[in-house]
């Protein structure tokens, strides 16, 4: 089966199996408009599955090809496919994966949820493998695309649960503090909060630090974690 081909079947099952109520319930997640067919997430992964059955042979160049022509439909599903499909190959994902995850936030990602998506699972995978690549997410933090922006974050927020780049870390938050973007916002919170548990401390001196400048969203996502005294620190 070539690129063309898996492309169709995987449309027509996700067409097969969409469901307008669903489509129009999910909307309310997302203040941009979502171009969806209206499959919940397990039935995507179970496509994910067919799909990299197929995949599983091909050279990386091929399955490349496979998830740009699914992201350039524009569908929610299809974007979601890609992202689900790549994170079964996540272990062989590099430098090279890492500045193609790149390319797919600047051209193709237009919600949180592919943004979470890309960044949570797949930038974070190439991290694991290459941890030097962190140092390239400071430049994410200048860019005008919003999803970009939320992703120098996000994408670190793995790391921040297993206690590492924590340098790396509060620089990106500090960075992206005054962010008037609430979506950028959301995302430095979630990052803080996740970086909280293994390094409490830092955390905490870093927000005390930043408290005059730092949105009330920020401070009231990374806190959700803390202890009641961190917290009244600061909130």
């Amino acid at each position: 089966m070539n690129v063309e081909e898996l492309v169709t079947r995987m449309r027509g099952r996700l067409k097969a199996a969409a469901d307008p109520a669903y489509r129009r319930s999910i909307q309310r997640f997302f203040t941009e408009p979502l171009d969806a067919y209206g499959v919940p997430a397990p039935q995507i992964r179970k496509l994910a599955a067919e799909a990299f059955a197929v995949t599983k042979s091909w050279p990386a160049a091929q399955r490349n090809r496979f998830c740009i022509l699914l992201w350039k439909s524009g569908k929610n599903e299809e974007g979601a496919l890609a992202v689900y499909l790549y994170h079964r190959f996540r272990k062989n994902c590099g430098t090279c994966e890492f500045h193609l995850f790149e390319k797919w936030i600047d051209r193709f990602v237009t919600n949180w949820g592919h943004c979470d998506g890309v960044s949570c699972w797949l930038v974070a995978a190439s991290l694991d493998t290459e941890p030097a690549l962190v140092e390239e997410l400071a430049a994410w933090t200048d860019s005008a695309n919003r999803w970009k922006r939320r992703a120098a974050a996000v994408s670190l927020v793995p790391s921040g649960r297993k206690g590492r780049h924590t340098a790396v870390i509060l620089d990106v938050a500090d960075r992206l503090l005054a962010d008037p973007d609430e979506m950028v916002q959301k995302g430095v919170g979630w990052l803080l909060k996740e970086t909280y548990p293994n390094q409490p401390r830092e955390v905490v001196r870093f927000l005390r630090a930043a408290k005059a400048r730092a949105p009330r969203l920020v401070l009231r996502y990374a806190a959700e974690k803390m202890t009641p005294r961190d917290r009244a620190v600061v909130l």
